[in-house]
């Protein structure tokens, strides 16, 4: 049977329900349909999309999340085509869009996340399956916040994510809201992911820098280099997925940043 639904970005699709052909041109969000519990449904990723592993390797891959292989794509004939607004291009999305269903998420917050699980389960016909993921991401993250009140957790922080510039996440984003759950205040007041020198990282007076894993690969000579320029701040290698993946990998969230919040209450 055919159902239509309305995307985050209120665009109308009607597919075939349940969807038998998906293709997912987001990491994070490729992961939460293999936790749903779908397999074969799932006949294309993106170069990206590396969780889980084994399903990773065989799958048919579309390229990257920003250059598709659009040719590709209309070979395997999907059925679905799962998105995000920041992830992918415009320009691509509307191409897809003229020949094949397409979803698109648009996430800044908790809440946007776990509305993305609630309906990609509908998408996919899995709801209790995503309402179970929500139930635990929901307790996981208010007890994190509840810890942070009680260790009084409170550091002033950047977030890097790339070098050459220094780019960092700011406001509106999903970076800085998982920051501020877990207690971390944003240094950072410009909008989304501006390029600062180091000379304006110096003015910040940060407690905490902290360099993500993901999308530059900071390693630990990056924190020799930030330490040096930056004395006064505590330089820590972070695991990017836990503070910037937006779906099932939330539940994998929670202990991490507990782990976390239990090293910062000791600085």
């Amino acid at each position: 049977m055919q159902r239509t639904f309305v995307d985050q970005l209120g665009n109308e699709l009607t597919i075939n329900y349940p969807p038998k052909r998906i293709i997912s041109i987001v990491p994070s969000q490729t992961e939460l349909l293999f936790d749903l519990g779908l397999d074969e449904e799932v006949i294309g990723v993106t170069k990206f999309c590396i969780h889980p592993i084994a399903k990773f390797a065989a799958r048919a891959k579309v390229g990257g999340t920003k250059k598709l292989r659009i040719d590709e794509i209309k070979r395997l004939q999907p059925d679905l085509i799962i998105g995000n607004k920041e992830e992918n291009t415009q320009a691509e999305i509307e191409l897809l869009m003229q020949e094949f269903p397409v979803w698109m998420s648009d996430i800044y917050n908790l809440d946007d996340a776990m509305a993305t699980i609630r309906q990609i389960g509908e998408l996919v016909n899995r709801e209790p399956e995503a309402a179970y993921l929500n139930h635990l991401i929901n307790a996981g993250f208010n007890d994190l916040q509840a810890l942070a009140l009680a260790k009084g957790i409170n550091q002033n922080v950047a977030y890097l994510i790339w070098k050459d510039p220094y780019m960092l996440a700011g406001n509106n984003t999903f970076i800085d809201y998982i920051l501020r759950k877990i207690g971390l205040s944003n240094a950072i007041s410009q909008s989304r992911y501006p390029a600062l020198t180091l000379e304006e990282l110096q003015t910040l007076n940060c407690q905490l820098i902290l360099l993500s894993s993901e999308p530059y690969p900071f390693k630990e000579k990056h924190i020799e280099e930030l330490q040096e320029a930056l004395p006064q701040a505590k330089v820590l290698l972070v695991d990017g997925e836990m503070f910037s993946w937006y779906g099932s990998r939330l539940v994998k969230a929670v202990q991490y940043l507990f782990d976390f919040q239990q090293q910062l209450a000791g600085f």
